[in-house]
């Protein structure tokens, strides 16, 4: 973020810079590289959308486009769209479709969401989504050296956490905020979901993984609007992340992906569980 401010750009910028010097790759390269992940993304908000039929498990399959078509009774029409778009793209994954893992499988449903929403509703370019997405990424980058996105390791507040963070950063980039503005928002979202297990019922990525994508892109534009809005975040954003490298640790290995907790070890949890490896053995 420094050398950002000190350069006068993005920090996508400063991000695709350092992949190139870190890979031996041309900035150029880089740069396209990313820009091709664009219409994947949006394939897949478009295909979990357009699909209506249920996962193999039959667990997930065809909310997006409820809540889509729905006319909104309380969220304004952008909030609404993101979280269309956040269940659209887990239900994609959940049914085998291609997604950008960003920055998991399980979380691939934010940073696009957010990312489309905002991008549409300011009328972004193409060139606008691809630095917004590399501002992501050097943020994914900084909490993954620093403490974990995966939620085997620090629970869904590793990836959930880490992709609202993410998304947070493309947005205010998106609406030409400054980097000051970035580092509230990324640290309002991150240290809001602190403490989030990761439960999978069934140790599929579905339940409570895909409407959780859409409740987060939600949660993700509040943490925008109020940086925007000049609310500032009393513990710095790397120390939220120190703070959540430190809970991952402390959370019990049960409610780390395990299924062995939480929701996975609900009565109802349960029986699904049972129900679906009865299938898979027939199968």
């Amino acid at each position: 973020m420094d050398l950002a401010d000190a350069e006068k750009v993005s920090p996508g910028i400063i991000a695709c810079r350092l992949e190139a010097e870190t890979s031996g790759r041309a900035y150029q390269d880089v740069w396209k590289q990313m820009d091709e992940t664009i219409p994947v993304f949006m394939k897949s908000i478009r295909r979990g959308l357009g699909d209506h039929s249920k996962s193999r498990s039959g667990l997930v399959g065809g909310d997006a486009r409820k809540l889509y078509d729905k006319e909104p009774l309380l969220l304004g029409p952008l909030a609404k769209r993101a979280a269309a778009y956040a269940v659209a793209t887990a239900e994609a994954n959940a049914k085998m479709m291609c997604i950008v893992a960003c920055p998991t499988a399980g979380s691939c449903g934010i940073v696009p969401a957010v990312v489309a929403a905002v991008g549409e509703h300011v009328g972004a370019k193409r060139y606008d989504y691809t630095r917004a997405l590399f501002t992501a990424a050097g943020i994914g980058h900084v909490v993954a050296e620093n403490a974990s996105i995966a939620g085997a390791v620090g629970g869904c507040q590793a990836e959930c956490g880490t992709a609202a963070g993410m998304a947070a950063a493309a947005a205010i980039d998106l609406l030409g905020g400054t980097t000051e503005q970035m580092k509230n928002a990324i640290a309002l979202a991150l240290k809001n979901i602190l403490g989030l297990t990761c439960d999978p019922v069934a140790g599929l990525v579905e339940v409570p993984c895909v409407k959780r994508n859409g409740f987060e892109a939600v949660h993700t534009l509040v943490a925008v609007e109020m940086a925007m809005a000049g609310i500032k975040t009393q513990i710095p954003v790397d120390e939220v992340v120190a703070a959540m490298d430190q809970i991952g640790k402390l959370m019990p290995v049960s409610l780390r992906e395990t299924s062995l907790a939480g929701l996975a070890a609900t009565e109802t949890g349960k029986r699904i569980a049972d129900k679906l490896s009865r299938e898979n053995k027939d199968y």
